[in-house]
């Protein structure tokens, strides 16, 4: 049994990890559209139809891709995953990251909260590095053809994953169990064992909940970019924000180092303390009662 502290870092993906929207890379040059087109489009149908701003995006997919005759089948999103670039050092990270963990006695475990497609990101060179991605699906019928949004996580419905980690609930179908009340110190991932990273406002909440529940946010940015990162600092939303350069070298990977060396002590001295409290509670309940 692995008696290692888990640490939680999570993900966004669109412009966190990757440069740009993961459907501007190939889905829409492929229709032949503009990135701008596009998202104004989905935009205009979401204040249209007073839409959920995702589902107008996954619908709009559909409808392009049929206008468009560009196949929809499951294998197709997966293999959009291919064209997708990454900022600096970014596949190399999770080995680095994890390295650094066994080093201090952590286990880390990396998962994806993302508005974007699981497909796609399943398809990329880094797909295989999460335990989980949560992430917006759709319904294939039984040739793999694209239906129906099945899943559309938006900007406040990702805090829910923030809490299926926290308690170990990682089946999204599973409800029950995660609205059962659960002791904190039963939760397999506290709080304060959480990091998240992303870059904007649809990240806020997530932000929000990690860094005022104990946890570390961080919001990256491409390089030069930095004023949303300091709307976000002085409006107390983030703990850090830093260049998205996920090399060794780059200051987040410093960062990271930091962070995750105070998480293992603050771990060993919570340990300690448990340790210490069960020693006195078996003493006063033996009847060593001084006066």
């Amino acid at each position: 049994m692995d008696n290692r502290p888990t640490i939680a870092i999570m993900y966004d993906f669109d412009k966190t990890l990757t440069t740009r929207a993961m459907q501007e890379y190939s889905f829409i040059p492929n229709l032949g559209m503009e990135a701008a087109a596009f998202w104004g489009k989905a935009n205009e149908l979401a204040r249209k139809e007073g839409m959920d701003s995702i589902l107008a995006y996954m619908k709009l997919m559909l409808d392009e891709a049929k206008r468009h005759d560009q196949p929809i089948r499951r294998g197709d999103f997966v293999s959009l995953g291919k064209t997708l670039e990454f900022y600096p050092g970014v596949e190399e990270w999770f080995d680095h990251v994890n390295g650094l963990g066994r080093e201090l006695g952590l286990h880390i475990e990396h998962f994806i909260i993302s508005s974007g497609l699981t497909e796609i990101i399943e398809g990329s060179a880094i797909g295989s590095r999460f335990k989980k991605i949560y992430a917006c699906e759709y319904y294939y019928d039984v040739n793999g053809v694209a239906k129906w949004p099945k899943l559309a996580i938006n900007y406040t419905a990702k805090t829910q994953f923030l809490f299926r980690i926290n308690k170990g609930i990682l089946d999204v179908w599973e409800d029950n169990a995660l609205n059962d009340y659960t002791p904190q110190e039963l939760r397999p991932v506290p709080f304060a064992n959480m990091i998240y990273i992303g870059d904007g406002l649809t990240d806020v909440p997530c932000m929000k909940l990690v860094k005022e529940s104990g946890g570390v946010s961080i919001a990256v940015h491409a390089k030069g970019e930095v004023d949303l990162c300091h709307r976000l600092m002085a409006a107390g939303r983030i703990n850090f924000f830093i260049e998205a350069d996920y090399t060794p070298q780059g200051g987040l990977f410093a960062l990271m180092k930091k962070i995750l060396t105070r998480m293992s002590s603050a771990n060993a001295l919570e340990k300690t303390h448990l340790l210490m409290k069960k020693e006195a509670m078996s003493y006063g309940n033996k009847g060593h009662h001084h006066q």
